[in-house]
């Protein structure tokens, strides 16, 4: 598979996946929006285009091609030679959990570092949270996210079906728990206890402090069991989304989006 025909796929994923939830969260949303949803996701939309462009120029062939190199020359903890005999399988699942965890580390850095929360405030300035949020992020984060990828496909040393495996339950997964979509509390009790339901990842969209930085999980909810950074027991229907530092729909245009890391710091 050419490294055009994997970014194709990964395009087919993602916007097949927006569409998909797009449709479900109309169909049967959660509740109704606060802010005008249509000029919302234009401009979310708008700074997915504009990172989705940008990305794929200078990152995605890398990527891929970094997990052809490891494959190749046996590099990476799964090519050792005492994990030749683990079944193509479990290295798999191994590389896409590893993975995973990482992206809670990574999330987590976000917002505990001033440097990383700058660019990722723009992803949590969002008003309200359908699966347009899911991509909504700064390119300075993205890129900072792309180059640590890059160094962690070649340590596990995870070839390219496991990547992209990885890559699209992250899209999809992150476009579900992001999405206003209405969901049945039967199934997000047990969904809950694996994986990320979007009532979980609501709770780390809220205004309020204590509850935003909890529910790290993007793939996996076990990581916030672990080391306790799950939060639960929240009334979702008061909950508020955004930052109470922009609360002004004028203000979060795109340009605004791409100049906030570079305005005045806040939570």
């Amino acid at each position: 598979m050419t490294d055009l025909n994997i970014i194709l796929l990964r395009g087919l994923i993602s916007w097949g996946g927006f569409a998909l939830f797009l449709t479900a969260e109309l169909l049967n949303p959660y509740r109704k929006p606060s802010v005008p949803k249509t000029k919302r996701i234009m401009t979310n939309l708008s700074l997915t285009i504009l990172n989705s462009a940008f990305i794929s120029l200078l990152f995605s062939a890398l990527i891929f091609s970094t997990a052809s190199y490891v494959t190749d020359n046996k590099a990476g903890v799964l090519n050792m030679s005492n994990m030749l005999m683990m079944p193509y399988w479990l290295k798999i699942i191994v590389a896409v959990i590893f993975m995973d965890f990482m992206l809670y580390i990574w999330h987590l850095l976000n917002h505990e570092m001033p440097f990383f929360w700058r660019f990722h405030r723009v992803h949590h300035s969002d008003l309200n949270m359908d699966v347009s949020t899911a991509t909504r992020f700064h390119i300075g984060e993205l890129s900072i996210s792309a180059v640590i990828k890059i160094g962690l496909i070649f340590f596990i040393g995870a070839d390219i079906i496991s990547v992209i495996i990885f890559e699209s339950l992250l899209v999809l997964t992150a476009q579900f728990h992001h999405s206003s979509l209405k969901v049945p509390g039967w199934f997000e009790k047990y969904f809950w206890l694996v994986f990320v339901p979007p009532s979980m990842h609501r709770i780390h969209h809220s205004v309020v402090l204590k509850e935003r930085n909890t529910n790290y999980g993007t793939i996996l909810s076990i990581w916030d069991r672990m080391f306790g950074t799950i939060l639960k027991d929240i009334d979702q229907d008061k909950i508020i989304i955004g930052m109470g530092a922009y609360h002004e729909p004028d203000k979060l245009k795109l340009r605004h989006l791409l100049l906030m890391p570079f305005t005045r710091a806040v939570k």
